[in-house]
């Protein structure tokens, strides 16, 4: 049991930084990734087309790789679809949601933004976030689905300038509203952190879910004794959804793998 791989699953590239976080606590394990690239983007699905199409993704991934645990590296997924996934499959799933709390503990102004898909800013789940964690802050949201596709597709081949040309509309609304804590509320984001915390100019902290993930799912594995003690882990795959990638495709997905120091492993 314990030399099964630890499983990360993403509408895209978007979880690959919680992978590389949590590899650093746990070098012994061996790691498989899916980028859901056939159903990419969830944004603008409904909530039972979602489901439908995660779990039927999940299955056949679990089929393939026979992980100990999945992370759900997503928020519209984890929202939608983390209760079904643990009713479907025998194995424990850990989720990511906004990290609202940590940003509302490091506020003084009392003033905090989130930075997430257009779905995620709508959920109701994030209104509960903040009313639980963040009711004495004003909380002011920004939907950047195009920074999601940037990252997604062009990450390599944007320029520098172009990358912040994309990002300056949001940069650009969270400065006007005064926040001192951005909430990265897309798992993509991360990708142009240091970007946007350049662009901010160092005035406003940008907190991201990698951490509570990553502890999280250390104390699922105690709990459930699912840690790797022996020498031979430390293995990475990463893996897409679809049929007939393009020469392109193949290439941009070899780089984020090489990126991550995962294995391509071509199509699920």
């Amino acid at each position: 049991m314990n030399k099964r791989p630890i499983a990360v699953f993403d509408s895209g590239v978007g979880g690959l930084p919680y992978l590389e976080y949590l590899r650093k606590d746990t070098p012994k394990e061996s790691f498989v990734y899916l980028a859901d690239r056939e159903n990419f983007p969830y944004g603008e699905k409904s909530d039972k087309e979602l489901r439908s199409i995660i779990i039927q993704s999940v299955g056949k991934f679990i089929q393939l790789t026979n992980p100990k645990l999945m992370i759900i590296a997503c928020n519209t997924a984890s929202v939608v679809a983390l209760s079904e996934l643990r009713c479907h499959f025998n194995i424990p799933f850990i989720g990511v949601v906004p990290a609202v709390k940590p940003a509302a503990e490091h506020s003084k102004k009392r003033s905090i933004g989130i930075l997430a898909t257009r779905r995620t800013v709508k959920e109701p789940y994030t209104e509960n976030l903040i009313h639980r964690f963040a009711a004495d802050c004003r909380v002011v949201r920004y939907a950047g689905a195009e920074i999601v596709e940037l990252v997604e597709h062009n990450f390599f081949t944007s320029s520098q300038d172009e990358k912040t040309k994309i990002l300056n509309t949001a940069v650009d609304f969270f400065q006007s509203a005064g926040i001192d804590a951005l909430v990265v509320g897309c798992t993509h984001f991360i990708f142009v952190e240091e970007l946007l915390h350049a662009m901010l100019k160092g005035t406003t902290e940008i907190i991201d879910s990698r951490e509570g993930v990553a502890k999280q799912t250390l104390r699922v594995m105690k709990k459930n004794g699912l840690h790797e003690t022996s020498e031979n882990g430390g293995r990475g795959q990463f893996f897409v959804s679809g049929k007939d990638m393009s020469e392109k495709d193949n290439e941009r997905y070899s780089r984020f793998a090489g990126m991550f120091e995962l294995e391509w492993s071509g199509l699920l």
